[in-house]
């Protein structure tokens, strides 16, 4: 249903062009928007309306009804008699007719891609719905997920759909409380890198409305309106993992996750079995803040000792000792390929139980 202020905004719009007042009510009489008061012609209205008649001049106002599918929705009052009011009547009836065409559409649509996210749709009903409300079904489409502190407040949704546009291939939602969700239609030359800029654009776009701790994931590119859900379940993946091991960025592609998407998936009594295998109990982040840097640098610089040392500031054979240091206390030697993959993993097991220990609490 189109909103009240949907409807005032309108008016005020072509009272400023008509210079005519207008009042919109609804088949009781009430009230919706209006230009100026005109109660005292609330009785005449409901009498308008179980009339047969679709237009007409009572006591020197123009009345017209207004219909939802056949269904009589409002009344529209346009203040002042004469054909020239008429005619002005008649096309803001006819307006706002098409208004409520436009907005019942757009919920339907609404309506649709959110059940389609969910996976609340048998496969024949998704093709004969797109069909239907004019969704085609076999374009690129990837799923964006956007998450901030407001959650969807400051009006997050109205400014992702004005960020948008006006284009009807996107479709702007919300399935729950806490994000927003973009269904964007991509032309067959867009790419990830063309994704990852529309990504930073509304990122932008939200900051500058007041929203904080923005972050913006999604899925991998489909081409079936069938395999929408999947790029949505990727993109929510994505929001989920790039919290624990990319909290650093603002943007993550599902296609960037890595392990970090298979350690996520892992039940933690088995994380714990893992960490006490492999260090006996001990948690590899428990060591000291210089074996920490040591050991996150030299996994940056891919296992070479000569540029983690020139990094560091720290002479070679520093940095040898600090790495058979290791080798000792833990039985893993950093230099070894295979060693170092399982460090690196064991870090991620923990890094991954702390955050569910916290998001438990």
């Amino acid at each position: 249903m189109i909103s009240n202020q949907i409807l005032q905004n309108t008016l005020d719009g072509l009272k400023g062009i008509a210079r005519v007042e207008f009042c919109v009510m609804d088949v009781d009489g009430k009230e919706v928007a209006s230009t100026s008061d005109m109660n005292e012609c609330a009785r005449a209205a409901v009498e308008f309306a179980d009339s047969p008649a679709d237009s007409q001049e009572i006591q020197g106002y123009q009345y017209f009804k207004i219909y939802d599918e056949q269904q009589l929705e409002y009344i529209l009052v346009a203040g002042g008699s004469g054909e020239d009011v008429y005619t002005i009547g008649k096309m803001v009836a006819f307006q706002i007719q098409n208004l409520l065409v436009a907005y019942k559409e757009r919920f339907d649509k609404d309506n649709f891609i959110k059940n389609l996210l969910l996976d609340n749709l048998l496969l024949v009903d998704i093709y004969s719905r797109s069909k239907k409300l004019h969704i085609q079904s076999d374009v690129g489409r990837v799923v964006l997920i956007v998450e901030s502190e407001n959650g969807k407040d400051n009006n997050a949704l109205e400014v992702a759909r004005t960020h948008f546009g006006s284009n009807n291939k996107d479709f702007i939602t919300a399935v729950d409380e806490n994000n927003v969700i973009v269904v964007k239609d991509l032309s067959e030359s867009e790419s990830t890198k063309e994704i990852e800029k529309v990504a930073k654009a509304l990122e932008t776009t939200l900051a500058k409305e007041g929203m904080k701790k923005i972050r913006v994931a999604y899925g991998t590119i489909v081409h079936e309106i069938k395999e929408v859900s999947r790029s949505y379940k990727e993109a929510k993946m994505a929001l989920d993992v790039g919290k624990i091991f990319f909290d650093e960025r603002n943007i993550i592609a599902y296609s960037e996750l890595g392990i970090g998407r298979l350690i996520y998936q892992l039940p933690i009594p088995l994380c714990k079995m893992f960490i006490k295998e492999i260090f006996d109990g001990k948690s590899p982040d428990e060591f000291d803040e210089e074996t920490l840097t040591t050991i996150y640098k030299f996994f940056e610089n891919s296992l070479n000792v000569s540029e983690t040392s020139r990094q560091l500031f720290i002479h070679r054979n520093t940095l040898v000792y600090r790495l058979d240091k290791l080798q000792k206390s833990t039985g893993l030697d950093l230099r070894v390929f295979e060693d170092a993959i399982t460090f690196k993993i064991a870090l991620m097991v923990v890094k991954y139980m702390r955050y569910m220990e916290t998001f438990e609490y």
